[in-house]
This record gives structure tokens, sequence and C-alpha cells, in this order.
């Protein structure tokens, strides 16, 4: 009897300790799983991979495909079109210089240019090579060269009136054709003229010939390429300057390419080759610091 309840005691202790032994295991095995979700919570695979995706370069989006979109308007004498429908112009030639530096091909697009920023940001264009002056308002938007070329904006009106028109405080009544988004439109509203805003600036031309308007603002190196004596408007005349500027060249904010650009604009100006270009469209290039 006494051996019978021996077993039976025994038997009931090793069933106490399997008990308590089984759910710390169970327990072990539950804390691993909640500290291997809770390691895959802290680093998602999505996460790790984005540090793992290298910056993208404009410059070697440009040398990729094999050619440099330039964006612009019809606006001599930096970018217009010869008997042949070439581009040609002090713009268009340093493109394509600029082009033929990184060994691509340039194409030349024109655009509206109050999107321009627009058209930049969604890639439809690689730069803005048209006369551009650096505002505070572009350099924001823009990654910018530095300055290449000298200008100011100017006061066009038909050769016949403008004597009457001696200074702006004269100029109040009459109604300004201004192209949308430029400097000219800027300085013609901060000097208290009455705008009409167009597409461009030959279109502003336009309207002082056909007297649709009674005056333009436009830059003064298209004034004097367009307007005067031997001109298709030798009847229009440029008087007043409401300011001096400076042209640059506009990539998408951050890129790259402007830092290249500064560097050819560099060479160029130290072996000639820009000054020999503006002498030829009778342009002022600023002085380039050398890199």
């Amino acid at each position: 009897m006494k051996k019978f309840l021996a077993l039976i005691l025994a038997a009931l202790m090793c069933l106490t300790v399997f008990v308590a032994c089984g759910p710390a295991a169970v327990d072990v095995d539950e804390n691993a799983s909640d500290a291997n979700l809770e390691d895959n919570a802290v680093v998602p695979e999505d996460d790790a991979a984005d540090d793992e995706t290298p910056a993208t370069s404009d410059l070697q989006d440009i040398k990729d495909k094999g050619v440099l979109v330039v964006g612009i308007t019809d606006f001599a004498p930096m970018d217009y079109q010869d008997e042949a429908g070439n581009w040609i112009g002090f713009d268009a030639d340093m493109a394509k210089a600029f082009a033929a530096y990184l060994g691509v091909d340039v194409e030349f697009q024109i655009i509206d240019w109050d999107n321009k920023v627009m058209e930049l940001n969604s890639k439809t264009i690689d730069v803005v090579w048209n006369g551009m002056t650096l505002t505070e308002e572009v350099k924001a938007a823009m990654e910018c060269s530095n300055a290449y070329c000298n200008n100011a904006q100017v006061v066009i009106l038909p050769a016949a009136v403008a004597a009457n028109y001696a200074d702006a405080e004269s100029m109040k009544d009459l109604l300004f054709a201004v192209e949308a988004g430029s400097a000219g439109e800027a300085e013609a509203t901060a000097a208290g003229f009455k705008t009409v805003p167009v597409t461009d600036q030959a279109t502003a031309l336009l309207e002082v010939k056909s007297g649709s308007a009674d005056a333009a603002v436009i830059d003064s190196l298209m004034a004097g390429a367009m307007v005067g004596e031997g001109t298709n408007y030798a009847e229009l005349t440029y008087t007043i300057g409401l300011n001096s500027e400076e042209y640059g060249v506009g990539f998408r904010k951050g890129s790259d390419a402007a830092a290249e650009l500064n560097k050819f604009f560099a060479e160029s100006y130290a072996d000639g080759s820009m000054m020999a270009t503006a002498d030829l469209y009778g342009v002022e290039a600023a002085v380039i610091p050398q890199a």
C-alpha cells in the first residue's frame, strides 16, 4: 500500500513540473515574435530602399539623352531665326557652343515666357536661355548661372510723338504693351504705367506699331536690334531707360548643370569666343569671373 501511494505521489509531482514549465516556454516564443514585429516596424523595407536611391543629376540626364532642350522666345538679338529658319543670336550661338562642350545636340523650343518655371519643372525643357533678367523672383525659382550680359528696360514710342514724353511721369496716361512675366512688365508696373500683357516682346512692338498700345517696355538689346531706321519698326524709337540689369541662364532649382555652364562661360570668356559672339550681335557681355 505504501509503495502504491508513493507511485501516485511521484506521478503528481511530474505532472506539476510539466504544467509549470509548459507556459514558460510559450512565453519565450511569444516575446521573440513580438521583438521581431517591432524590428520590422522600425525599419520598413521601402524606407531602406529609399535611403539607397542615388541623387539625380540634370547634367548626366542631358548627356544620357544626347540633347540640350533650350526654352526661348523670338527675341533678337538673343534668339531669332535666319531666312532658312535656323535659330541664331547671341544666346542661340552660345547655347549651341555649350551643347558642343557637353558633347550633345541642341534643340530650341518656343515657350510661353510666363510659364517658364513650369516648363522647367515639368522637364519639357532643360534650360531657359533667352535674355532672362536675374530678378530676385527668378533666382528664387531657378538655379541660375552667373550674369553673362548687361541690359536695361527702355520705353518704346512712335518717333513722331516721342518728344512729348521726356520722363516717366509724363507717360502715366499711356497704355503700355509688356511681355507677361517679364522684367519689362515689372518695371512698367513699378513706374505706375497702365499695362496690357502680351505673349512676348516682339508682340509688344507690334502693338505699338498697329496703334493698339501707345508704348511698350522692352529690353534695350532688342530695341537696338529691332527699332529705328533700317528696321521693320522704322517709325518707332526707344527713349528713357527704367533700370539697369543683368541676364542669366536658368535651370531647374538645385540643378548641377548651372555650375557646369558657369565653367563654360569662364572658359569662353577667357579664350575670347564669348566676346567675339557678343560683338557679332552688338551685345554687351558681362565680365565673367574665372572658375
